[in-house]
């Protein structure tokens, strides 16, 4: 078991960070990191102590003062040195430094500095660094106007906002799930199952590949193209290319869960009975249906790229959604005598229950062919 430590472990890319490693409960055992322990060194390096690898993602993005944004940037680094250093320990350090590195900014070089503390301290001490030369992030619970451009395009066409573009930049991007997944292959490389560093001491820099390279505009083209076929329509649009797929599935987990409700299908009626459109899209997938005796619930998992329309042709149903590492249940109910359609977004855990008293009958699309050794589904009850 190997016990991993994440700085910032409540901020966007640790959350996924965590999400992703959470998949792996035989392998790695998160050990609870709190941004007050910064401010408390006896806290920190009991945390620290306990670490055998430590990502070291906490700091500061944005601030209103330069001179600020660079010197909290490095205190963060500073202080993680200084408790290795106290307690002796030689935790497999990854950092995340940033692309901005090569910009002439407070940003970038905070961040260059740190990784070059960060390594030098690897070098004294016979220790394991890597410093991730990361490119832009985007993905779903992104802060908007902090973490990306993408967050901020996705809240405003979501909460009916007209984005706007200062500077159309070529803008290098990787989905922050990938990013995650690299993060892991990387731990894995160097470290056995139980936790023993198998490598021998090492400071390296490491660039991450991005997932793609985008203007501002051609973004925001895409961005809004799906405002207008998903959000406005329903039509599900083309999901073949993995860079867009993850961009659609990031635009709608933009929308505010409390917003989510069932779709009326348009019926067509005559003499033979009832005809309706379930789903019309750009993309291929998987149809399927399923009969659901009364009383009882279906799923309780969550998918980190499948995206999923649940149609509802016979019966009552009650479909729950929560989103992962949060509380809050959502409840939308379907009837057969009114047929309509629910979407699932990624990274909400879901069940579908048989209210009623008859066979409950749902039709399913998704995105993709089911594959047995990547099935991307994670249980968890709602």
């Amino acid at each position: 078991m190997i016990k991993i430590g994440i700085t910032g472990q409540r901020g966007f890319i640790g959350t996924h960070l965590t999400n992703h490693l959470n998949h792996y409960p035989k392998q790695f055992q998160i050990v609870p990191f709190e941004d007050r322990y910064f401010e408390n060194y006896s806290q920190l390096c009991d945390w620290v102590r306990q670490c055998r690898v430590i990502v070291h993602l906490a700091g500061v993005n944005r601030h209103t003062d330069a001179e600020t944004l660079y010197r909290e940037n490095l205190d963060l680094t500073q202080k993680l040195i200084d408790a290795c250093e106290q307690t002796e320990s030689k935790p497999y350090i990854l950092f995340s430094s940033s692309i901005q590195e090569e910009r002439n900014n407070h940003y970038g070089n905070a961040k260059r500095e740190a990784r070059c503390r960060l390594e030098s301290w690897a070098s004294k001490n016979n220790a394991q660094f890597s410093g991730l030369i990361i490119p832009n992030v985007f993905g779903p619970f992104g802060r908007p106007f902090y973490n990306s451009v993408v967050a901020t395009f996705c809240y405003q066409l979501t909460h009916n906002q007209t984005p706007s573009i200062d500077s159309d930049n070529q803008l290098k991007l990787i989905y922050v799930g990938n990013l995650a997944k690299q993060i892991i292959q990387l731990i894995q490389t160097k470290c056995s199952e139980n936790g023993k560093i198998i490598s021998e001491p090492f400071a390296e820099t490491k660039t991450i590949p991005h997932d793609a390279t985008i203007s501002v505009t051609e973004l925001l083209k895409i961005l809004q193209n799906y405002k207008h076929s998903y959000l406005d329509k329903g039509n599900i649009p083309s999901l073949e290319n993995p860079f867009e797929r993850d961009l659609f599935n990031t635009l709608v987990c933009y929308r505010e869960l409390s917003t989510l409700k069932a779709i009326p299908l348009t019926l067509h009626n005559d003499s033979r009975g009832d005809y309706a459109e379930i789903v019309r899209f750009g993309s291929s997938g998987q149809v399927s249906f399923s009969t659901t005796n009364p009383g009882i619930t279906r799923g309780n998992h969550y998918h980190t790229r499948k995206f999923e329309r649940f149609a509802i042709i016979r019966g009552s149903a009650r479909i729950q959604l929560r989103q992962i590492g949060t509380d809050k249940i959502h409840e939308i109910e379907l009837h057969g005598n009114h047929p309509s359609y629910v979407d699932i977004p990624i990274w909400h855990t879901h069940n579908i229950t048989n209210i009623g008293t008859d066979t409950l009958l749902t039709i399913f699309w998704i995105n993709e062919h089911f594959n047995p050794d990547n099935s991307d589904t994670f249980f968890e009850n709602v």
